[in-house]
């Protein structure tokens, strides 16, 4: 593929959703030869495609002004909202590139549907799922040729909203930004997927009853950031909050959601109103009980983890988000508790899901569930 085959052209690219997304093409679009030294070895949000998308909102015009256009820099005032009371909401998903070369996403319209609801609750304009959609679809035709093919890797996608009006007042702001950047990422496992180790915080609460825990916000993610640190500086990769108010039930990871396997094949994963809806942990859970999986959605206490684990009735734990897909996890530790062994190899049943949704989206077996949505066609 090369980008002369590719190149968008100027001009207006109908939307049959009603929006029209003027088409500018970047002048200083990197050529075949930068882009493939990038695409051998991407990493993860390091590296960004030639374009980007904007929809702009007004409280008098709605949605309007739909363009993919050159990357680069946002101009915002200084007093523009997202800046002072954190009207921001994104999103995260990815577009995989299949052996016969066509590019599709996975589940786009349920990432629209999560934009939506963090919309919502902060106060944002919701944009429709069509539109969502094909936002996704133009900017990945516009960059078509930033999709990898080695294995394991895909285009990131992050659709992203924020309140630009320039305005001091404490308020919903009327003057909303709505944008779509893209980046390669390569394989999350470099030499295979390892299990890894989690940090359970006794001293920070990642979001509280009635907040916006469940929607997916940066001020969750900056929340969780120190916590994170503090997961480091214990030769952990990733920290585990409890609820905020009697620290005693399991929420979710920083950024993933968690999974316990019981001997009888039972999957039990926590349920709150403070917990992001993972739409790759709802798509694990619905292939185990295609499987005959019992699946639980409940509230669960530490000890029900720690006691299962030693009693030999939780055999596998693990994570589950977009960037890692499946992780399986060896070991929890924190202050007075450890659970599960460093040593701890990826369970059966976890490594097998991992294995089914990956093949699912990488079209290695059949969509039998309609999940996939094709982006360059």
């Amino acid at each position: 593929m090369t980008t002369t085959d590719n190149a968008p052209a100027s001009g207006d690219t109908p939307s049959e959703f009603g929006l029209q997304f003027e088409l500018t093409p970047s002048s200083t679009a990197r050529d075949d030869a930068e882009r493939e030294v990038i695409l051998s070895d991407p990493g993860f949000g390091k590296h960004f495609t030639d374009h980007m998308v904007t929809i702009d909102w007004s409280l008098d015009a709605g949605w309007h002004d739909a363009s993919v256009h050159p990357y680069g820099p946002l101009q915002l005032d200084p007093s523009a909202s997202v800046l002072h009371y954190a009207q921001e909401i994104f999103e995260g998903l990815k577009a995989y590139r299949h052996a016969d070369g066509s590019v599709w996403s996975f589940r786009p319209d349920a990432n629209a549907r999560r934009l939506q609801r963090s919309a919502r609750r902060l106060a944002l304009p919701e944009l429709s799922t069509d539109d969502f959609v094909e936002s996704i679809r133009q900017i990945v035709r516009a960059d078509l040729d930033w999709v990898p093919s080695a294995p394991e890797t895909s285009l990131y996608l992050r659709p992203f909203m924020i309140a630009t009006e320039a305005f001091l007042g404490v308020r919903a702001a009327q003057e909303v930004a709505y944008h779509v950047i893209a980046s390669p990422a390569g394989a999350y496992f470099t030499g295979g997927v390892s299990p890894v180790s989690i940090w359970l915080t006794t001293n920070y609460a990642r979001a509280g009853k009635g907040g916006t825990g469940a929607a997916k916000t940066g001020g969750n993610y900056a929340s969780s950031l120190l916590p994170q640190q503090e997961a480091y500086e214990n030769g952990c990769q990733q920290v585990l909050f409890l609820d905020s108010s009697e620290s005693n039930y399991i929420e979710e990871l920083g950024g993933m959601n968690v999974v316990l396997v019981k001997k009888d094949g039972t999957l039990v994963t926590p349920d709150s109103d403070s917990i992001l809806e993972g739409i790759t942990r709802d798509s694990i859970l619905e292939l185990a009980e295609a499987r005959g999986h019992r699946v639980e959605r409940r509230r669960v206490t530490i000890d029900e983890w720690r006691d299962g684990v030693a009693g030999g009735d939780i055999v596998e734990v693990f994570a589950c988000g977009t960037a890692a897909v499946v992780v399986p996890i060896a070991e929890l530790k924190g202050e007075g508790i450890h659970i599960g062994s460093p040593a701890a190899e990826g369970g059966e049943l976890t490594m097998s899901l991992r294995a089914e949704l990956t093949d699912i989206q990488y079209g290695r077996r059949p969509d039998v569930h309609g999940w996939m949505t094709r982006l360059d066609a």
